[in-house]
């Protein structure tokens, strides 16, 4: 369990966790000096149910609302003092509304020197209390009256303590490992030691991780989890990592960095989030607001783009865009809290819905089924509807890393949810089942419209295609439909162009007749099939017009265009092909020469020459010196 305290400057935060643990949290020369919390303190005790217990003293001076914000970030409980004497005050009722921001819902309400007043007076600060926690997450934590100074109520204290660490659940370990950084400095004889809250995952001494954002890969020399040597830290826990490597070199670290598993290692300048506009606020937070923004041990100053343009009024809840100055790391779920532009007051908070945001080249009614699908805190719920609002394709890797998901907990999800996945390239995309059927649905009539458009042209090719598309699809997406619904004989290929399946090219009559003669020419059984110009002789017809003629029948896929002069049908390219393939597995290291293939095809070395080049132009072989090796099967 996790504690931190919480309350106004000067109400005994800091002496109170040394009469629960002994420990004194002031560290510092000038903290001891003015007897003021300046920088965060640490304690660590056994509260009498055998577990170490972590104590975050933060500062209750408005000065250092910065401070204090980082260190309740990602704690169980709060421990928050009020003192009898003052009753509650300006800073308590601000840290309060940053606990709420922050999503804290157990709590202990300590009632501190209660040594200096009478016990009317207490009473009246007890009800005082219970007043202020009416309608907050924490309105049914109990009230103990103590006195750091006597000891009067630290037993009770204890004991409320445990109450709460009894019902308190215990903190899975999915997700990548992610430490939030609220302390970094060198320890003689170790080097460089970074302490945090570990808000999930799990890591191991020896593992590597990355310090984001702008840092390098590190690898994790040793861990101390809850002010005790171990061999792992995880989710829930106190930890202080001793990190090492050339990663260290890349960028100092700060409070407000993050030590993560390589996987979850991205930074953004961009968040999509919910937000609460506390209802202390005198006026609306309005659109383009400069703020700050806390988010784990993070401070950064950027502004507010509210979606629909409009302000947020005191009270209520919005979705906006907040626009950072620097980067930072953030993933779905974490909580944040705005203070205004000169840090002087909590204005509002929420929670981060999407930290990478897609927001250029999409339309408003795009971005805002975006928003609404990642706002799910379900996974499955929200890949379901991030592939409803993405028609062409959602990345799954960038699903993956918003949600801080590790790679089995990314298959399971994929698994069980079955989108159909394709590597486009540049990221693997994931469409709904029914998405992808609907896609595959539209070539076949596109196909038809193209040849209806020029029925003279055996097929199509992928540019032609996409214009009779009802609606743009991406050149590499429309690749691979294509390459799907080839193979699954929906349309085919043939010499380059698409056509659908029976489709036959409309001839003219004199062209049909043209045809046959051309083809008895070809169809040799020995492959020497004449060139061009001996073709003269046998068709009635000049070499310009017959060259026109040879050209369109192989755009057709009637013929194979080898060179300007050499044409084949093409079940002899076939037979060719067969010859390459025979050689490439007979041959010693699969290569074979012009010679070699020239004595097993029986013809000429011209023709072998630009039949052994077509095939290199194609694809189906690469030259190597001399010789050529076959790089894919037969088409």
């Amino acid at each position: 369990m996790i504690v931190a305290t919480a309350g106004h400057v000067d109400h005994g935060k800091t002496l109170l966790v040394k009469a629960l643990t002994g420990t004194d949290t002031d560290r510092l020369p000038e903290e001891k000096k003015r007897g003021l919390t300046i920088d965060l303190g640490f304690a660590y005790h056994d509260l009498g149910d055998g577990r170490t217990t972590g104590f975050i003293d933060v500062p209750g001076h408005e000065r250092f609302i910065r401070t204090m914000v980082a260190g309740v970030s990602g704690i169980d409980v709060v421990l928050f003092i009020i003192a009898a004497d003052d009753g509650p005050m300006p800073q308590t009722a601000e840290h309060l509304a940053i606990l709420d921001l922050l999503g804290v819902t157990r709590g202990v309400v300590a009632l501190t020197k209660i040594d200096r007043v009478d016990p009317a007076r207490v009473d009246e600060v007890c009800d005082a209390c219970e007043t202020l926690l009416a309608g907050t997450p924490l309105a049914d934590s109990p009230v103990v009256p103590v006195s750091a100074m006597t000891g009067d109520g630290i037993d009770a204290l204890r004991g409320h303590l445990l109450d709460v660490a009894r019902g308190l659940e215990a903190r899975t370990s999915s997700g990548n490992f992610r430490l939030a950084v609220d302390r970094s400095f060198l320890l003689k004889g170790a080097g460089r030691v970074v302490t945090g809250t570990v808000f999930s995952g799990a890591i191991g001494s020896g593992e590597e991780v990355q310090h984001v954002p702008g840092g390098g890969v590190l690898r994790i020399r040793s861990i101390h989890a809850q002010n005790a040597e171990s061999t792992a830290a995880t989710a829930g826990q106190r930890c202080a990592l001793n990190v090492t490597g050339a990663g260290l070199r890349e960028g100092d670290i700060h409070r407000g960095d993050w030590i993560v598993q390589p996987a979850a290692a991205t930074a953004t300048r961009r968040l999509d989030v919910e937000l609460r506009v506390l209802a202390s606020e005198g006026r609306a937070l309005a659109n383009r607001t400069p703020v700050h923004v806390h988010i784990g041990a993070a401070d950064v100053t950027g502004r507010i783009v509210t979606v629909d343009g409009e302000a947020i009024e005191a009270g209520d809840s919005g979705l906006a865009h907040l626009q950072l100055d620097h980067e930072l790391h953030a993933v779905h779920g974490d909580r944040i809290v705005l203070r205004d532009q000169s840090a002087r007051r909590t204005i509002g908070g929420g929670v981060v819905c999407d930290p990478l945001p897609l927001v250029r080249g999409h339309r408003r009614e795009a971005r805002l089924a975006m928003f609404a699908a990642m706002r799910n805190d379900d996974h499955g719920a929200a890949l379901e509807a991030l592939l409803a609002a993405r028609p062409d394709g959602a990345d799954i890797e960038r699903f993956a890393r918003a949600r801080n998901l590790r790679a089995d907990e990314l298959e399971a999800l994929l698994e069980a949810h079955a989108p159909v996945l394709i590597d486009s390239g540049a990221a693997r995309l994931a469409f709904s089942a029914a998405r992808w059927k609907a896609l595959r649905e539209l070539l076949v009539p596109a196909l038809k419209a193209c040849h209806a458009a020029d029925p003279e042209r055996a097929g199509a090719n992928e540019a032609e295609l996409a214009r009779h598309l009802p609606e743009r699809i991406k050149p590499r997406l429309l690749a691979l439909l294509v390459e799907e619904a080839v193979e699954a004989g929906d349309i085919e290929r043939v010499s380059g162009s698409l056509r659908v399946p029976g489709h036959a090219v409309q001839r003219s009559p004199a062209e049909e007749a043209l045809w046959r003669r051309v083809e008895r020419l070809l169809d040799v059984k020995d492959g020497k099939a004449p060139v061009v110009h001996d073709m003269l002789d046998k068709v009635p017809v000049d070499l310009k017009p017959l060259q026109g003629f040879l050209n369109k029948s192989a755009q057709q896929g009637h013929l194979v265009k080898v060179s300007d002069k050499r044409y084949f049908l093409p079940a002899t390219i076939a037979r060719f092909e067969r010859f390459v393939e025979d050689l490439a597995t007979t041959q010693p290291g699969g290569t074979f020469t012009v010679k070699d293939f020239r004595d097993r095809a029986g013809i000429g070395r011209n023709a072998v020459v630009e039949i052994l080049e077509y095939f290199d132009k194609a694809g189906l072989t690469r030259r190597e010196g001399e010789s050529r090796k076959m790089i894919r099967s037969r088409s």
